[in-house]
């Protein structure tokens, strides 16, 4: 994972000794000031063990052996509780922020598209006590338009701070509260809606218009539309017996005197029927209650060292998801502010900031984060293209800077004069005081971890977790800086790993025990909505009365009780001679080719190959093209059967240099000159791939590569 060091080896050896005199001058006084040796033995201890001393586990954090974690304070176990307890402890704190939007205007592009672009001021904020009163008033509005608690409302919304006040509104009158991905299609956004017979959905003026309209008469319960935007706007031709209101409309029907009766929910109550992304066919709706989601909340927070109310959240993934769901009322339970952006926004390059303009990091400086890998790859390919075009000094500073701080990360040691000279500029990327970033939703490849740890100057904590656990599973922590694990179970989970005989995976594997990851604890949630077959087939209690869930992921336990994901059932595909193929695997390793921006591997049982589709790098495609002589549109170019040859060559070499084995290298590829976003519906909101989706969509490909064409 180390750079490629191309200078002199003379001035190579001079530099080495300088950093050499550097260290041993600074070292003793630098280590005794900073804690790194307390840092190190954390790194190097023992995170959890198998409480039966059995090697399947079930695997607990050595802090929960005794007993799992379930609540976050004593008396605190329901949501709308949290937010009480919140309100009450931090009243005048900034809560949720949101930028206003100074103006918009249309910009043309060379290739003659037109991109809408904004300018935006400062975050304005609701106070902790502002946004508990905001929410309150909107239930008791809820209630005053005839929504009743235990009946299912939806909230088909972006990510911003009405849709937390709406939860938190929902959560207090205990109004069971069904999300959806706004990325979903129409069939699925109706089945959602029908399944769980919503007559009031939340949503905004541009999804409404864009989404919902099309489908408002396959939802015949319907009653109600809360519009969350501020503007009033004039819906006319909505279907007979619909209804539309908007937000501030609802709240102050909320705040009359006469204010609706609240009943408040028990832990066991379904606060959120959260429907997946939908990557293995029509989305399921899993049941959460507040007891599962407070545990899960407990377990995540105990991972992250000093979290209290001077932290700052930037809030940009779903909301529909549960890794940014969690992640957000982990922030509320300890009086964070949580600012509010999107993908478009982000940062001062994002596509729909003007040049010049700042992107939300930049202004809000959070010191916390979440992310998916494939946000974290983009920000490595696109920093590590720019260090390719600097100047052969600046390239070479920068490359021995990298070396230098991964060997001294690898030991447990800090780099600061590294941080302020060389990488302070990519850490201003993310506004320059992230403290902590947070990875999940999808495996991280070690060197864009790695690259994270270096250039942003900050640990990188790998989470693994699922809808049906609350997102709640594993978080490494922070001062653990290996690559590759997910490290321990949360102090509200437990682990065991069950045998898997068609794969081979067994806990008596040497050296470290193997098998399909089961969790278990006060964070697993209590079904699939109206799907009893499927919860008799993933979910189980044991005789003890806990509740596990069966993943379908296989893992395996460290000597340290750290877990690392090394496959996936579903990902596993028998080629015809009978070797076994990880499709995750296989595009682990390819995504950190330079010309891969997005890569699909497909095996049918039948054949003997594994094949690809590959969504190329704009920059580095172009610039291969220009290598072989190759002239055409980007169309052209990804159509081109010489490109598809050169591709797969530059493939092939990551392929062996990242140690696959031959049946697992891709004989042929299709280049995808059209990129995979969740509005392609080729990839989720967390842009997991949704490989039913992606097989029906090249299915003349894979003919045509299987020799059928």
């Amino acid at each position: 994972m180390k750079l490629k060091e191309d200078i002199n080896p003379l001035l190579l050896q001079v530099f080495r000794s300088v950093v050499w005199v550097y260290s041993v001058i600074t070292f003793l006084p630098w280590y005794f000031f900073s804690g790194a040796g307390t840092n190190l033995e954390r790194a190097r201890r023992i995170k959890a063990c198998s409480i039966s001393g059995h090697p399947a586990g079930p695997y607990r954090a050595v802090n929960s052996r005794e007993k799992l974690v379930a609540l976050v304070q004593p008396g605190v176990d329901t949501l709308d509780k949290m937010f009480e307890f919140a309100a009450r402890r931090f009243p005048n704190r900034d809560c949720l922020g949101t930028r206003e939007v100074l103006s918009e205007e249309d910009e043309l592009q060379p290739n003659g598209k037109v991109f809408k672009k904004v300018i935006l001021g400062n975050y304005k904020w609701f106070t902790y006590e502002e946004a508990y009163n905001a929410a309150k008033c909107f239930g008791s509005g809820l209630a005053a338009l005839n929504q009743k608690p235990h009946h299912n409302i939806a909230v088909f919304c972006e990510t911003r701070a009405e849709w937390i006040i709406a939860a938190q509104a929902c959560f207090m009158y205990n109004f069971p509260l069904v999300t959806l991905y706004a990325t979903l299609g129409p069939k699925a956004i109706a089945h959602g809606l029908n399944e769980t017979e919503v007559t009031h959905i939340i949503t905004s003026k541009d999804l409404l218009q864009s989404r919902l309209r099309a489908i408002l008469c396959d939802v015949p319960r319907l009653q109600y539309i809360i519009v969350v935007d501020i503007k009033p706007t004039s819906w006319s031709d909505m279907p007979r017996g619909i209804t539309v209101y908007n937000m501030e409309g609802v709240k102050e029907l909320g705040s009359k005197p006469v204010q609706m009766d609240r009943r408040q929910p028990e832990p066991s109550d379904i606060a959120v029927i959260m429907y997946t992304s939908g990557s293995t066919g029509i989305p399921k709706g899993v049941m959460i209650s507040h007891g599962n989601l407070i545990a899960g909340i407990a377990g995540m927070a105990e991972r992250i060292p000093n979290l209290n109310q001077t932290d700052t959240y930037i809030g940009y993934l779903p909301l529909a998801h549960v890794l940014e769901l969690s992640a957000e009322l982990v922030c509320i339970s300890h009086g964070c502010r949580i600012g509010y952006s999107s993908p478009q926004t982000l940062a001062d390059q994002s596509s729909k900031i003007k040049k010049g303009s700042k992107g939300d990091t930049s202004v809000l400086k959070p010191t916390l984060m979440a992310s998916v890998p494939e946000i974290m790859d983009r920000i490595y390919k696109n920093v590590m293209t720019k260090v390719d075009e600097m100047s052969k000094f600046q390239k070479t500073l920068f490359v021995l800077a990298y070396n230098y701080k991964m060997e001294q990360i690898s030991k447990g040691y800090s780099t600061p004069l590294c941080d302020r000279i060389v990488f302070n500029r990519v850490r201003s990327l993310l506004g320059g005081n992230t403290r902590v970033l947070l990875s999940g939703g999808a495996p991280l490849s070690a060197a864009t971890q790695r690259f994270m740890n270096v250039c942003m100057c900050c640990p990188v904590g790998q989470g693994y977790g699922l809808t049906e656990t609350c997102g709640a599973g594993t978080i490494s922590e922070m001062w653990d800086y290996s690559t590759g694990r997910v490290g321990a179970p949360l102090v509200c989970s437990e682990i065991t790993l069950k045998d898997w005989e068609e794969g081979g995976y067994h806990s008596t594997d040497k050296p470290n025990p193997r098998g399909e990851i089961l969790i278990g604890g006060p964070n697993v949630t209590m079904g699939y909505y109206k799907s009893e077959g499927r919860n008799h087939e993933d979910f189980f209690v044991d005789a003890k009365g806990q509740r596990w869930f069966c993943t379908g992921d296989i893992g395996e336990f460290h000597p340290d009780g750290c877990l690392k994901i090394i496959d996936r059932k579903k990902d596993l595909v028998k080629l015809q001679a009978g070797e076994y193929v990880s499709l995750g695997k296989v595009e682990a390793v390819l995504k950190n080719c330079p010309l891969i921006d997005n890569i699909c591997a497909y095996a049918n049982s039948e054949e003997s190959y594994v094949i690809s589709f590959v969504v190329p790098n704009h920059k580095h495609l172009m610039g291969l093209a220009e290598q072989v002589q190759v002239k055409g549109t980007w169309e052209e170019l990804c159509n081109n059967p010489k490109m598809e040859k050169e591709v797969l060559r530059v493939i092939t070499e990551a392929a062996v240099s990242g140690k696959l084995e031959k049946f697992e290298i891709p004989k042929k590829i299709r280049l995808s000159s059209e990129p995979w976003t969740p509005e392609t519906g080729l990839v989720t909101d967390a842009f997991k791939l949704k490989r039913k989706e992606l097989k029906t969509h090249y299915q003349d490909d894979i003919e045509r590569m299987y020799g059928g064409k």
